[in-house]
């Protein structure tokens, strides 16, 4: 018996989420079981997730999780988020289509994070920021 490819998520929660948000590139798909939009979106966040093993792709259930929800002031779903060396980078609601997906990875990839460490002293030191956004649960 032929078995399809192996699921490259993984489920996130409370319990595991500080572990996870240090992993170098992390991808976090905030959805629930009853969101239309979701179930569209999910396919699309899977085939992601095998096509780039470096990257940890996980979901979060905003139903069963609603502390991280609510720690991350997610209000609409799906949304997706991307930490990077800790720190969150990205976030945004809606479906992405696959070229948007991979058009986000590229640039997450891109991203050089002296300059973003940088920036968010910068924005510290000026009272325009009340302390890094990293990927820690709040």
């Amino acid at each position: 018996m032929r078995r399809g490819p192996p699921v490259a998520t993984i489920a996130v929660t409370d319990k595991n989420f500080n572990e996870i948000a240090d992993q170098g590139i992390v991808l976090l798909d905030f959805w629930a079981s009853w969101c239309g939009p979701c179930r569209v979106f999910g396919p699309v966040f899977e085939k992601a997730s095998q096509k780039h093993e470096d990257i940890t792709f996980g979901k979060i259930d905003t139903e069963a999780e609603r502390a991280l929800a609510e720690g991350f002031d997610i209000t609409s779903i799906p949304t997706v988020m991307a930490i990077r060396d800790g720190i969150v980078v990205f976030a945004q609601p809606g479906a992405l289509p696959e070229p948007a997906l991979e058009d986000l990875i590229r640039q997450v990839r891109e991203l050089d994070m002296e300059a973003v460490r940088k920036e968010i002293s910068d924005d510290i030191d000026a009272g325009r920021a009340e302390g890094p956004e990293d990927g820690r649960r709040p």
